[in-house]
């Protein structure tokens, strides 16, 4: 079917060459997307009145599409910034400490704890909890740095957030730019993301294990001294250095925690003797007690209890879950169901955790808590509102409320006219695609953020499928590979591979060189694996 194309159709197709160079040159691409989507708007339309609306109703209607991943987003960072106040987040993987004896036990640990701990709760809070607990174990069980700096990336920025299986933020934007269901995209997102993550660990696991040393706590020095001297990339140091903690051996690892000073007692050395002399002053009859040691006693129990219930809290739900998608005991969870209770899961501890807190001004300390994790979601998120509004005019179910057309009629297919006008000049063929989607993806995240590309590769896929006979759910999964595991933290050092680095206390353009062959031999594994099998 022939497609006639119009002035709009050209001026759309010029702001996403537009966009994709600004990508290239890691620049923000937030002002490109709003001016095409002005230009569109008012090339398509003739009124200048159309084009300044469209720029508001592009990111309106973004916002109604999204608004639910921002929502489940600040639900678990208030969760977490309330666990991190009580001190239970570290505990939660303290026990794994102690069977990390050796390189590879150290290897098999960090990798796995980070993969669970960001699958549930996002890259973001795992690697500094990671880094101030795990990484000074690992170092000291001889791994080098860099290793460790790559375990973490891989498990965290890649393979963790490349799939998002738990909270599905990216499912869901590649599945709305797509037209199809958030569930199938995450399903092969899943897959895709444990081949490419298991591609790229093993051969790190190969490449880096001969450069790893007899354990020994003088490891643990040695490191620290390096980053004293400044060894590694000084500018993110400030990001991980640890060395001031003084729980869970964070930082130091050797380091004992500091005892609270007994009340009324002298500061400096003496405050112990002191205690000691005005105890012996005092009858056996009349003991004393400590109410400052009373307090530290009970708050360390009721952030054992909560380490303990927020894991058995979501294995729970992952076994729900998996009775659900595999057998008829119980109902599957549907559409954005499993986000929803994350959510809810998320807002029942935060409130118990907020109250074992702060009993008197609980209320205020969770509305400060869910407060933090909204101004977190949209510092993550919003800039992905304007851009994927530029995408959704390609898409006609999205165009019509941008364009100011009536609900009654339906929008132009801007993108799919142009994709079906290209498709009769190109190789029908199915490799080539799916190949073109993740390099594309791949542009798309030299930005650094990983998910702005989403609506990009997500409306392509949704176009392109149909054309060459592949679900488009499976090429919105291949794209999403590409943009995160690009822009996520992984491949490239100006994302938030800096922070990893500087847990590590490495180079962060060293550990982005030594990421890159691992990773692209996974994403190109997936992709072929994507196509022969999906």
């Amino acid at each position: 079917m022939d497609v006639q194309l119009t002035a709009a159709h050209w001026v759309y197709l010029a702001g996403i060459l537009v966009i994709l160079a600004t990508m290239a040159l890691r620049k923000n691409i937030v002002v490109p997307a709003v001016v095409a989507t002005f230009l569109t708007a008012l090339t398509f339309s003739g009124s200048i009145v159309t084009g300044l609306s469209a720029i508001f109703d592009a990111s309106l209607v973004a916002a109604k599409e999204l608004f639910n991943i921002f929502l489940i987003i600040a639900m678990v960072t208030a969760m977490l910034g309330a666990l991190r106040q009580l001190g239970a987040d570290r505990m939660m993987v303290a026990p794994f400490r102690r069977v990390m004896r050796a390189g590879t036990s150290s290897f098999l640990v960090l990798a796995a704890v980070t993969y669970v701990i960001s699958l549930f709760f996002w890259p973001t809070p795992a690697v500094p909890l990671v880094g101030a607990v795990l990484i000074p174990v690992a170092i000291r069980a001889g791994m080098s740095p860099l290793s460790v700096g790559m375990v973490i990336a891989i498990c965290g920025q890649g393979m963790a957030l490349s799939s998002d299986y738990i909270i599905k933020v990216a499912p869901g934007i590649s599945a709305s730019a797509a037209g199809v269901e958030a569930d199938a995209v995450a399903d092969k997102a899943m897959v895709l993301s444990l081949i490419v993550g298991g591609t790229a660990l093993l051969i790190t696991y190969l490449v880096q294990k001969r450069h790893w040393r007899t354990p020994s706590p003088d490891l643990l020095v040695e490191w620290e001294a390096a980053a004293d001297r400044g060894i590694g990339d000084t500018a993110d140091r400030g990001i991980g250095d640890t060395r001031g903690d003084d729980s869970s051996g964070g930082g130091g690892g050797s380091r004992p925690p500091r005892r609270p000073e007994p009340a009324g007692g002298p500061t400096g050395g003496g405050g112990e003797q002191a205690a000691t002399a005005t105890a012996v002053l005092v009858a056996p009859s009349d003991p004393i007690t400590d109410p400052d040691a009373e307090a530290e006693k009970e708050r360390r129990g009721t952030a054992k209890a909560f380490a303990m219930l927020v894991p058995l809290a979501y294995l729970a739900f992952i076994v729900y879950l998996m009775l659900g998608k595999f057998t008829e005991v119980v109902p599957p969870l549907q559409g954005g169901d499993a986000a929803a209770i994350v959510g809810g899961i998320a807002a029942l501890i935060l409130f118990a955790a907020a109250a074992s807190t702060d009993r008197g001004g609980f209320l205020e300390t969770t509305s400060d808590h869910l407060v933090d994790g909204l101004v977190f979601a949209f510092k993550a998120m919003g800039c992905v509102l304007p851009i994927a509004g530029f995408f959704f005019i390609g898409n006609p179910e999205f165009a019509g409320p941008i364009l100011g057309i009536s609900a009654d009629a339906a929008g132009p297919a801007i993108l799919f006219d142009l994709v079906t006008t290209v498709q009769s000049h190109l190789p029908q063929n199915a490799f080539i695609t799916s190949f073109g989607i993740l390099l594309i993806g791949l542009v798309a995240g030299l930005d650094g953020s990983g998910f702005s590309g989403l609506p990009l590769t997500g409306a392509l896929s949704g176009a392109l499928g149909p054309a060459v006979d592949v679900d488009p759910s499976t090429l919105a999964a291949i794209g999403q590979m590409g943009n995160i595991w690009a822009g996520g933290g992984v491949i490239i050092a100006w994302s938030s591979l800096v922070a990893v680095a500087g847990f590590a206390r490495v180079p962060v353009l060293d550990l982005a060189r030594k990421c890159f062959l691992p990773v692209m031999a996974g994403l190109i594994l997936s992709t072929v694996f994507a196509v022969l099998v999906f």
